[in-house]
């Protein structure tokens, strides 16, 4: 009794040791893994998506909903106004007004005293940037062309017929009035060329998806083309179905501004081309009224230099500076790329010339499916168009977006998968955070490549955080998902590589009240 005593007694004034400030053995600490997931870091919480709906915006609103966020451990959410067909209130709050832009101040500062960060949407909308501030010449272009027929042998005088634009990927209807006679009624002129007329007719295949006409959405429509193959050697077109390359006439100057050509033409059978540059007709999708306008030119670093003065600073000096990190507004993001494709825009010439080396003048007709000198020579001329367009989209677009935003003190995060013409690596690359999307299982599109996507691009530039939208579902869904059905595929996601989880999406509920 007495010998347990003692080895009691022991262990109790070692245990005292060993606790004491004076002892050199240190008490084990707790599991930091297992408290960090018990209280999450600011970097570590969740997103969501929030929207507002046009014209449904308060200020209790405002507070009531982030007030929600913070209490459901939501880090940040990414802000963009939208018109999905929600009717609008008797009294609206229109997109960008005075009134808008105070309720707007409102926000950030409440998300600031809540410590909630901010992501603004870089364009009314989802779907890129744009809105009816832009010049039409600061909007989304095309190459397009009439083709007149002409026999020679003589002086001749022709009205060459003015080029059409070519129907928007997304139709007429998401445009307002004044954006269709606006679509319809510009046009520039760049060049007119002749060519000896072949004896056949050959189109070259998928000529408007490898000319950057149009490009269908990979995750939501069917048959669309992931790449272009490139062999070493293409089928052969007929030669007499190619256009000759070295018989090429340069008529640019002979025409007048009404049309009208004339021209002392040599002997046999000609075609003359009339290239001139259009609207793609592209606008803000799903815009509320007020933003409701065309895309900006993503070929001109000009372009986005206006849209950014005429929107996103003005929202940015409002925001003001935060109290602390990840706080009221840190960042800029662009969505998923809904805006399609373009192929031309005013410097494309030059820019062309001074990335392939070469002038792209003589074999413009490629773009239209005509064969110029043979097989390869067309498939090459189309190779380099897009492969200027990636460039463009990356140098002139989203690099400086990137560094408008750092100029801002902001982060850019980047959703630049599925419609764009850059290649979705290169344009995931530029961003400070990749993203991808996955939409629930059973509840909509497959997008889980784009996951993938932003994985691949964000290893590859050693970049450790990688986003996604995360279970994004149609209407169809009707609030049968829960935390039990979604496990799999947020395992999934995980081990994927994502790490930062965006849910689609959290309703901005303008009545306030008391938030389930």
């Amino acid at each position: 009794m007495r010998r347990t005593n003692s080895a009691l007694l022991a262990f109790v004034l070692a245990s005292a040791i060993l606790a004491s400030p004076f002892s050199s053995a240190a008490p084990p600490l707790p599991d930091p893994l297992a408290s960090a997931f018990d209280t999450p870091p600011q970097s570590a919480k969740p997103w969501v998506y929030w929207y507002f709906m046009d014209g449904h915006i308060t200020r209790e609103g405002l507070t009531g909903d982030l007030e929600a966020m913070k209490k459901a451990g939501i880090g940040g959410a990414i802000f963009l106004t939208i018109n999905a067909g929600v009717p609008k209130p008797p009294k609206p709050v229109e997109f960008m007004s005075a009134e808008w832009q105070d309720l707007y101040t409102h926000m950030i500062k409440e998300a600031d005293r809540l410590g909630i960060a901010i992501s603004l949407g870089i364009g009314p909308g989802w779907a890129g940037d744009g809105g009816p501030w832009l010049k039409p010449e600061e909007t989304m272009q095309h190459l397009v062309a009439s083709v007149t027929p002409v026999t020679g042998g003589g002086l001749i005088h022709v009205m060459l017929p003015r080029p059409q634009p070519r129907e928007p990927f997304f139709g007429r209807s998401p445009m307002a009035p004044w954006m269709i006679d606006t679509w319809l009624g510009y046009y520039r002129d760049e060049c007119v060329v002749a060519y000896p007329t072949p004896k056949a007719q050959v189109s070259v295949p998928f000529a408007d998806e490898k000319a950057l006409y149009y490009r269908a959405p990979y995750s939501s429509q069917r048959n669309v083309r992931p790449f272009f193959d490139a062999p070493a050697n293409p089928a052969a077109a007929p030669s007499d179905a190619c256009l000759d390359r070295s018989k090429m006439i340069d008529l640019t100057g002979k025409l007048d501004k009404d049309g009208r050509l004339q021209w002392d033409a040599p002997l046999g059978d000609w075609t003359i081309y009339r290239f001139g540059s259009t609207l793609t007709g592209q606008s803000t999708r799903p815009a509320p009224s007020a933003g409701l306008g065309f895309e900006s030119d993503k070929f001109s670093a000009k372009a986005f230099a206006a849209h950014a003065k005429a929107f996103l600073q003005p929202l940015i000096d409002r925001a003001g500076k935060p109290s602390g990190p990840d706080r009221g507004l840190t960042t800029l993001h662009l969505d998923s790329w809904e805006m399609g494709a373009q192929n031309w825009t005013e410097d494309f010439r030059q820019q062309f010339q001074n990335r392939r080396g070469y002038d792209p003048r003589p074999y413009l007709p490629a773009m239209l499916g005509q064969y110029v000198s043979d097989s390869a020579t067309t498939e090459r001329f189309l190779w380099d168009l897009r492969q200027t367009g990636r460039e463009l989209v990356r140098d002139e677009f989203l690099i400086p977006l990137r560094d408008y935003a750092h100029a801002n003190k902001l982060r850019f995060t980047c959703e630049g998968y599925d419609m764009n013409p850059a290649g979705d690596l290169l344009a995931l690359g530029t961003g400070d955070v990749q993203m991808g999307e996955f939409w629930s299982q059973g509840f909509g599109f497959k997008s889980e490549y784009s996951v993938i996507e932003a994985v691949s691009a964000a290893h590859t530039r050693g970049q450790p955080i990688i986003g996604a939208e995360s279970f994004t579902s149609h209407a169809g869904e009707k609030w049968q998902q829960y935390p039990g059905s979604m496990k799999v595929q947020g395992d999934w996601a995980l081990a994927a590589g994502v790490n930062w989880f965006v849910f689609h999406r959290f309703q901005h509920q303008p009545k306030g009240g008391e938030r389930p």
